[in-house]
């Protein structure tokens, strides 16, 4: 199986690949376009596996993504690919609908323009045996929860930010890929995601780079902010059981059940490194600030057997130590 997986040499996408070529023989064309959080360093311990192909492009550079599929017969198409992060969103909106919205739209077409069956018409809803585009997406989409409840599958879609926003329409051009030429799709939407590689804008790794510097830690508001924390070990075991056994058009939210308060999870941090809560500076809120999201993941829980594996106590001395052991990277 030849596997195209765009963003690969992201914080997803690049523990992704590495967990695909140490449990499966499949070939993996990693597709990236580098920019400020994509780096191969990520990957330089599977460079020179024969298994593995890097092709450096922009998923909107539809010419090349015809080649790919050409050239490598593309079997499944994985979209890590996306401005990722709220602040830069908010600052520039429209690189985010420019790589989120048409970058996905651009990955639909060439999957359904290569997978068709090739005797069939052009408006054609017949697709090559064992073929699936798989959309990695965010619950970040759904907008803002109370103190109580979950967001599931069926939770209205209320995206909050330019980020979230981009990713929510991106979402439902894979949905209508689906419903309109039956496109074989899934469409995930994680927790925050948590462990090694994650670039340093993202909260842990900035606190933790911050506090072994003893450089102040900037807390948005009153830090009390919620979310669902999920290690992305456990995601990408999550995004394994989809890829293979996920029902067709279904959508699965993935959950870590560790819900914190961010004030909570940098206070934590600063006592595993020995250091003091006075290194934290409370800084005006980020516009449009969601205050809680939480998961429910119960339906890839009683469909496809997935659990998270990892407690946050483990899952964040895991990724505190992995950092501290790569302070080159």
């Amino acid at each position: 199986m030849n596997i195209l997986i765009t963003g690969g040499a992201g914080f997803i996408g690049s523990n992704f690949i590495k967990y695909m070529l140490n449990h499966y023989d499949y070939t993996i064309i990693n597709m990236d376009s580098l920019t400020y959080a994509g780096n191969l360093k990520n990957l330089q311990e599977i460079e020179d596996d024969h298994n593995y192909r890097f092709v450096k492009g922009d998923i909107c550079n539809r010419g090349l993504l015809d080649k790919l599929f050409i050239k490598y017969d593309i079997d499944a198409v994985i979209n890590f690919a996306a401005e990722s992060h709220v602040d830069r969103s908010i600052e520039d909106p429209e690189v985010f609908l420019k790589t989120n919205v048409l970058g996905t739209q651009a990955l639909l077409d060439a999957a359904k323009n290569h997978w068709k069956e090739s005797n069939s018409c052009k408006q054609s809803r017949t697709f090559k045996s064992g073929v699936k585009f798989i959309q990695i997406s965010t619950d970040e989409v759904y907008g803002t929860l109370g103190e109580e409840g979950y967001f599931t599958e069926q939770t209205n879609l209320a995206p909050n930010s330019p980020y979230s926003a981009s990713k929510a329409a991106a979402d439902m051009m894979v949905r209508a890929y689906y419903e309109t030429y039956r496109l074989p799709i899934n469409i995930t939407r994680c927790s925050n995601n948590y462990g090694p590689y994650q670039f340093p804008e993202k909260l842990i790794p900035l606190m933790v780079y911050h506090a072994l510097q003893d450089k102040s830690l900037p807390v948005y508001g009153d830090g009390k902010q919620i979310r669902d924390w999920l290690h992305v070990h456990d995601h990408c075991r999550a995004i394994d059981m989809i890829f293979h056994k996920g029902k067709i058009g279904e959508i699965y939210n993935i959950g870590g059940n560790n819900e914190k308060e961010n004030i909570e999870v940098v206070k934590l941090i600063l006592r595993y490194l020995g250091k003091s809560d006075a290194l934290i500076k409370f800084v005006k809120d980020r516009q449009g600030h969601d205050r809680r999201y939480a998961i429910d993941h119960s339906k890839i829980t009683n469909e496809l057997g997935w659990t998270p594996s990892y407690t946050f106590d483990d899952g964040i001395k895991h990724t505190i130590n992995w950092y501290i052991e790569n302070k080159l990277w």
